[in-house]
């Protein structure tokens, strides 16, 4: 998301909204039907992690626009699944023009499987575990939104004790926000207070 000053602004509907979710029919859908929604399943969590490792120096956008072709690649995220992927599955990848094709991601991915499996309570309760406290206090501009938190920086020392790679402060506290741990909708956006 684009750093700005801005608060909410109408979208084409006229609703108020997130002013990063403007741009583009993709990002409103997002915006609208899933950003910071909570989700409690593992498979929901281990996809939007590695989703947002492979977005890390890319626009979401391209991210959004590749969610398909990374499901298909990825056996749709299911961590078993994932976690027995071989050398083969990793050239066939490597070799996968609907996807981002950088090896260490690849890698990273399929190591975070493992790591996920691992988990004796899985990995929604882990990542949930580090939910902060509820706060009334929305954002009021996008510049009040962190890049990162302590609440991120401690999930992300916890997933690296476990084995995950390539979840740092910053790649967790976007998952966070994708999976509703926070709310990071403005003051002002229609979606701030429905999260359901």
């Amino acid at each position: 998301m684009a750093a700005s000053g801005r608060g909410p602004l109408p979208g084409p509907d006229g609703r108020l909204r997130c002013p990063w979710a403007l741009s583009t029919p993709e990002y409103i859908t997002y915006h609208d039907e899933e950003w910071a929604r909570p989700v409690p399943d593992d498979r929901g969590i281990f996809e939007r992690l590695c989703l947002e490792a492979f977005q890390s120096g890319l626009s979401w956008l391209t991210i959004l626009r590749k969610r398909d072709n990374f499901r298909a690649a990825f056996a749709s995220f299911d961590i078993p699944t994932v976690a027995r992927f071989t050398p083969a599955d990793v050239a066939r990848l490597l070799a996968d023009p609907g996807i981002i094709r950088n090896r260490a991601k690849i890698n990273a991915t399929i190591t975070n499987a493992r790591a996920a499996a691992e988990l004796p309570d899985g990995i929604a309760a882990l990542v949930w575990s580090h939910a902060p406290e509820p706060s009334s206090a929305a954002p009021k501009t996008l510049d009040d939104i962190p890049a990162s938190t302590p609440g991120s920086k401690a999930l992300s020392r916890d997933l690296k004790l476990r084995g995950f790679t390539f979840t740092g402060p910053v790649t967790v506290y976007a998952t966070m926000q994708a999976c509703g741990i926070v709310n990071d909708h403005l003051s002002g956006c229609f979606r701030r207070g429905a999260r359901a």
